[in-house]
């Protein structure tokens, strides 16, 4: 899932609480949550009169032997009479400790194979080594950013550490898996969960525990002209790694993704050092 930023580079130093938490044992939560989908707004220039749809996130591992994501992104868009069904499956291994990072995202279109993108990066000193496979061929150095777990663990860090503003580069194999976005990111004040917060209920466990409200951003490397994110998420994050309450602008649209269950599995062991 990508997020939100403004057009400066980010430091790629990490915080002390996410270098601890890089090398001790990983306190993200291995956990499925499925998310409801629906239009919140959409310019007339999108074309789109209505879109419903529903997300699956799955998330395990460890920090000794890697971390995988199986992620789902399934949504029905009405074009004034006509209507399709998008589908985009996938799925990430990232080894924090090797520093490597592999994936495939599949996308079809009314279940047709509309493209496929596979390929991995590796970090070497200060560069990140990119292979991709598909859709063609490419080899590529591009300069090093944070891979997704990591900076999942760099904003749980900042969050921890009352850090509130802050800019990084992120590569997580989005489009073509050429390249790195810039990405801002804002963290507001811990908050108690509202009294009436229904979609609170369906966070089982974390129905009771306190959360921050988070707004990313994410910028082209490149950008010129009015510097606008190619997208924006805002969400609330507990301190595990699990988010509920999404808003997600791709500009032109904006969907609204609610927590309708997650399902929270025991740690995978993790004896390392």
């Amino acid at each position: 899932m990508r997020m939100l930023a403004i057009a400066s580079l980010a430091t790629l130093a990490l915080s002390t609480a996410a270098t601890q938490a890089l090398a001790g044992p990983a306190t993200l939560a291995s956990h499925r949550a499925v998310y409801d989908l629906s239009l919140k707004d959409a310019s007339e220039r999108s074309g789109i009169s209505g879109m419903v749809g529903r997300m699956v996130y799955e998330f395990g591992g460890s920090a000794c032997d890697g971390y995988t994501v199986s992620f789902r992104f399934v949504t029905e868009i009405a074009s004034g009479e006509v209507s399709r069904v998008t589908d985009q499956q996938t799925t990430t291994f990232e080894d924090i400790r090797n520093k490597t990072f592999r994936f495939v995202t599949r996308s079809f279109v009314d279940q047709k194979l509309d493209h496929e993108v596979r390929g991995s990066a590796q970090k070497h000193g200060d560069e990140l080594a990119l292979d991709i496979e598909q859709p063609e061929k490419v080899t590529l150095d591009i300069a090093p950013a944070y891979f997704p777990t990591e900076h999942m663990i760099e904003l749980i860090g900042k969050a921890l550490e009352g850090e509130r503003f802050y800019q990084s580069r992120i590569y997580d194999g989005s489009d073509a898996g050429d390249k790195a976005m810039l990405t801002t990111t804002i963290v507001g004040d811990k908050q108690p969960v509202e009294t009436g917060d229904a979609e609170a209920g369906n966070a089982g466990e974390l129905a009771d525990d306190a959360f921050w409200p988070v707004s990313m951003s994410y910028f082209e490397e490149a950008a010129e002209g009015d510097g606008l994110p190619v997208y924006s998420i805002a969400f609330k994050l507990y301190e595990n790694g699990v988010t509920r309450d999404l808003t997600m602008d791709y500009g032109d649209f904006v969907l609204e993704g609610r927590l309708a269950q997650l399902d929270i599995y025991e740690p995978a062991p993790c004896d390392g050092p």
